[in-house]
């Protein structure tokens, strides 16, 4: 069964006016799926195959006269050699678009990479799961609760029958075998594990990085380098601080963010709605998924950059979100979808949430000119709801 992607009215645009499109995004997203269904005719090449990775480096006007435009390269971020001849292949016929669709799992390798050799030639579109719109459009009845347990893979969606449990297993154990030992030498497999269940307790949390690498047992670049490994490979999400040079009062570490809510769950071994709504993790999931929306919204609209979080060190008693959009008609949709969201679900932290849009202002202390969503959870701790919890004197809560 296919499902329909918000984005294909895009990569169809892209084709008619572009000579390259790079679709980045995590593994099993559906960037290959997605070419191929809507481009049936263009030839098709993977460099994850090793022998043609191989040519596609050592010999690359060999590989590109054996598969010739308009073609769909898979993973081409194995061959960062081949970079150069697109760009001579491009040029040598600029008028003609739509020539050369390229697919990458390894967001930095591949960003430099066109940044070096395709700058202005290609249109950069980055795929993520699928949003919780899109798992409507396609199964009409499936509840928010399930959703956020199953995750968006389309795999997942498109074929109801795949245990979540084995496929997440089989993603983890893929991803570190394959992507982590290409983009960096990890002594230890398992350690990065350890500290990827590590960056998953702290998701929907502001960012410690010394705290992390000391609970995992590395040293603090090491942990940075490995945070850098993960955002490349789209596992991993950092939302940055909103902060005025007029005020000394805003935290400026970013928060971080597992990109997906079924591998968050895994993560954290929820492994069924029943047990999403036992946990203590219940509203760190919860804005980790309000978080993804959010992200999916403003990437349609063809905008990044335009999300941040506010929070100042006041440390106030209640566990709060604060994300500034910085668009006067996106604010009030998007607090319209978390809240009637919310209202559906049983009675749970997540239906015990308070979710409003705040106009948009001047208040102090935050002059966004867009506006906030505030999203409020009560502290699972004596009978209350949350995630939050204080530790060495920094917070990790969801403020």
């Amino acid at each position: 069964m296919w499902i329909e992607r918000e984005v294909e009215s895009r990569l169809r645009r892209s084709a008619r006016t572009r000579p390259v499109i790079v679709l980045t995004g995590a593994r099993q997203v559906g960037k290959t799926a997605t070419f191929r269904h809507l481009f049936p005719d263009f030839e098709f090449v993977s460099l994850d195959l090793p022998t043609e990775a191989e040519q596609a480096e050592k010999e690359p006007q060999l590989f590109l006269s054996r598969h010739p435009a308009p073609v769909i390269i898979d993973e081409v971020q194995y061959a960062p050699g081949l970079f150069r001849h697109l760009k001579s292949a491009v040029d040598a016929n600029r008028a003609q678009n739509g020539r050369y669709l390229l697919t990458g799992s390894q967001k930095f390798t591949l960003m430099k990479n066109v940044s070096e050799s395709l700058a202005g030639r290609a249109d950069i579109v980055e795929l993520e799961t699928l949003s919780f719109a899109e798992i409507r459009a396609s199964s009409p009845h499936t509840q928010l609760d399930y959703a956020i347990v199953r995750g968006g893979f389309p795999e997942l969606y498109a074929n109801p029958e795949i245990d979540a449990i084995a496929f997440y297993n089989s993603y983890l154990a893929t991803y570190l075998e394959r992507d982590v030992r290409s983009l960096t030498n990890v002594g230890s497999l398992r350690d990065f594990e350890r500290f990827l269940r590590a960056c998953a307790l702290r998701s929907a949390n502001l960012l410690n990085k010394a705290d992390l690498a000391r609970d995992v047992g590395i040293a603090p670049s090491t942990a940075n380098q490995w945070l850098s490994v993960l955002e490349a490979s789209g596992q991993i999400v950092l939302l940055e601080p909103w902060f005025s040079n007029r005020t000394k009062s805003i935290v400026k570490s970013p928060k971080l963010f597992i990109a997906d809510t079924g591998l968050l769950c895994a993560l954290l071994n929820i492994r069924s709605v029943e047990a999403l709504r036992e946990s203590p993790a219940i509203g760190a999931v919860w804005e980790t998924f309000v978080f993804a929306q959010l992200r999916d919204r403003e990437r349609r609209a063809g905008r990044t950059g335009s999300l941040f979080f506010w929070r100042d060190r006041t440390r106030e008693p209640e566990n709060r979100l604060r994300m500034t959009i910085e668009r006067r008609e996106e604010w009030r949709r998007i607090g319209n979808f978390v809240g009637r969201h919310q209202k559906k679900l049983p009675s749970s932290p997540l239906r015990d949430a308070e979710v409003r849009g705040i106009e948009p202002s001047t208040a102090r202390p935050c002059r966004a000119r867009g506006g906030h969503l505030l999203l409020r959870t009560r502290r699972r701790r004596s009978g209350q709801y949350g995630h939050g919890c204080e530790r060495n004197g920094a917070s990790h809560g969801s403020n």
